[in-house]
């Protein structure tokens, strides 16, 4: 590329970075409106079970999300810089670059906040994305495609398709995208990687945990937290908490007895606890069985089918539940696969352990597979500093009000220890999944007067 051809391509670029800024804030405009943030929240709730807070929580973040890329952040997302070379006219130049024609591939259980994150910012990172929604609740993202057109975006800057996964995945094999962005279970995941040669990001399943520390403190917060974590939206959230280590310092503090009260308040008639999408109630219940013969294990509360429903069998339909299994028996071959398998449901196993077992809940943690969220419910900053030094969870939240759950705008959010991690939501997320990094060297001399020619080498 000349640097007539390279000049006219970043003023093009720029009029884009712009463009782009606007759009954005148009957008943030209009989910802004009462009627538009109600609107979304409820046709998020005819498709995805979750109460009314939680898919109005979903827009309000979609929403702070766009405003956070008005006016110049656009154009900010891809600062270069310049480095001097080693004589006159010599200078290095880095830039963030797109990668072209990229696909976006995203779940059901947040229908609107994954699909609009990821979907800005591969366009702001300048690709022309195809975009796959879960087809069960796409309706969500296709009323959104309709806003964006409304606030400016051309209409031939994305594509979007309502498909089943073998055809999208036809599709992937045959255009050849140069990235795929893909959010979803670990299975589809690595066929993928594998189909795609490994030109994907992903952000699949976690099976995250969460450590109570030594120092016994807010227990009512703490036990809310714990109910949040666990069995918001049902517990179909890629962050939900799936195993919870609790320090011995917590049996006599009431905390198991308040998480089941606080369980036990979640009702189907406003959906804080509802139907489970992809687990049936049968495989919940026959994954508690198989836990409850590992010795020492017990249901700690839940357990149970949902009673007075028409949900259909092809769903999940269960109590918030909770099995409680010895720490030293999770970690026993053929356990620990039981113990770490991945209910995207109402459902989590909690154990408990003292000072010096530690150790062995810090090789549980490394031990799994998904490093996504984690939670470090401590104040004790040596106690914090020891945990967090051994564990690689790329979401961890840390400190007496530490949660798993949560995808807010304001913090990256995406795993960690695996080089094909995606992030969403901030400036760092959007530059490392849509960008990659290019350098231009500039030569222009002068070449030196005295310059000869010099020997063969």
């Amino acid at each position: 590329m000349d640097f007539t051809t390279h000049l006219k391509l970043q003023r093009a670029l720029m009029c884009r970075y712009l463009m782009y800024g606007d759009i954005s804030a148009k957008a943030a405009h209009m989910l802004g409106q009462p009627a538009v943030l109600d609107f979304f929240a409820k046709l998020i709730q005819r498709v995805s079970p979750k109460s009314y807070q939680q898919a109005l929580a979903e827009v309000q973040v979609s929403q702070k999300f766009l405003e956070n890329f008005c006016g110049d952040q656009v154009r900010f997302l891809a600062r270069s810089f310049a480095v001097p070379g080693n004589h006159l006219g010599q200078r290095s130049n880095g830039y963030r670059w797109p990668y072209g024609p990229v696909a976006i591939i995203t779940p059901f259980n947040f229908p609107l906040e994954i699909p609009l994150l990821q979907l800005m910012g591969a366009l702001y990172m300048g690709n022309k994305p195809v975009l796959k929604v879960d087809s069960k609740v796409s309706i969500v993202m296709e009323q959104m495609i309709r806003l964006l057109h409304d606030c400016g975006l051309p209409a031939e800057d994305m594509d979007f398709i309502n498909s089943d996964g073998a055809v999208m995945n036809k599709l992937l094999l045959e255009a050849n995208p140069k990235m795929t962005l893909f959010t979803g279970s670990s299975r589809v995941a690595e066929k993928l990687a594998a189909d795609l040669k490994g030109r994907v990001k992903l952000e699949d399943a976690g099976f995250d945990w969460k450590i109570l520390g030594p120092d016994v403190q807010e227990v009512d917060y703490v036990a809310w937290v714990c109910d949040q974590d666990a069995y918001a939206c049902s517990g179909q959230k890629c962050s939900a908490q799936s195993v919870l280590f609790m320090h011995k310092n917590w049996s006599s503090s009431g905390l198991l007895e308040k998480m089941k009260k606080l369980s036990e308040r979640r009702k189907l008639e406003d959906l804080t606890i509802g139907p489970v999408l992809t687990v049936t109630t049968e495989a919940m219940i026959e994954h508690m069985n198989n836990l409850l013969k590992i010795r020492g294990s017990k249901v700690l509360f839940g357990g149970e089918p949902l009673a007075n429903h028409s949900i259909p069998k092809i769903y999940g339909a269960m109590k918030p539940t909770a099995v409680f299994v010895p720490l030293e028996e999770i970690l026993k071959s053929g356990n620990f696969e039981l113990v770490t398998k991945e209910i995207f449901g109402p459902f989590q196993v909690v154990t408990e352990y003292s000072e010096d077992q530690l150790e062995l809940v810090l090789e549980a943690c490394e031990r799994m597979n998904a490093h996504l969220t984690a939670a470090v419910v401590s104040n004790d900053p040596l106690f914090l500093q020891d945990v967090l030094g051994r564990s690689v969870n790329g979401t961890t939240y840390a400190g007496i009000r530490a949660r798993t759950t949560g995808a807010p705008q304001n913090h990256w959010f995406g795993p960690a220890g695996d080089p094909r991690g995606a992030g969403i939501g901030t400036p760092e997320a959007i530059k490392l999944v849509w960008s990659c990094h290019r350098e231009v060297i500039y030569d222009v001399g002068p070449v030196p007067e005295s310059w000869a020619l010099p020997s063969a080498t």
